[in-house]
């Protein structure tokens, strides 16, 4: 003979009480109770060597605009590297980029930014990025370097 069972209690399937939820931020409190620096560090004259991966900056690029949007990549990776907005790029590194073609962009390239001081009176920024081609036989195993002034 079949047994009449009792009907079951269902069970909650997410968990038993919500996540307590943190009160929301307020705008312009900072998280830490530190006094504040004024003004900005001033930026010293620096020289490091990187490598850029053009080939996941240029990723889905249209063939005509490769070259001119990998020296403009360039131009961003310095200026963020680097914090300056006056980027300027050496000759010998844009005939590297266009040497295969304005679509044949060379996959990394190695380059030494160069943060230095504006001798120009009137120039709108106090420094300026100089970006070099270092040229090597392999990307293996390279990392960013600080280059000694000597």
């Amino acid at each position: 003979p079949i047994l009449a069972q009792a009907p079951r209690a269902r069970t909650p399937v997410g968990p038993a009480t919500p996540p307590a939820r943190r009160p929301p931020r307020q705008p312009g409190r900072s998280m830490a109770k530190t006094a504040k620096k004024s003004g900005r560090k001033t930026q010293e004259p620096v020289t490091r060597d990187y490598t850029v991966h053009l080939h996941k900056l240029l990723h889905k690029v249209q063939f005509k605009k490769r070259a001119p949007r990998a020296v403009r990549e360039i131009r961003k990776f310095a200026a963020r590297a680097m914090t300056t907005k006056d980027v300027r790029i050496d000759t010998k590194l844009n005939k590297f980029l266009w040497s295969n073609g304005v679509r044949n962009v060379p996959t990394r390239v190695r380059v030494r930014m160069s943060r230095k001081r504006n001798e120009d009176e009137e120039a709108k920024e106090k420094t300026f990025t100089l970006v070099q081609h270092v040229p090597v036989e392999s990307f293996k195993g390279l990392q960013t370097e600080t280059v000694r002034d000597d």
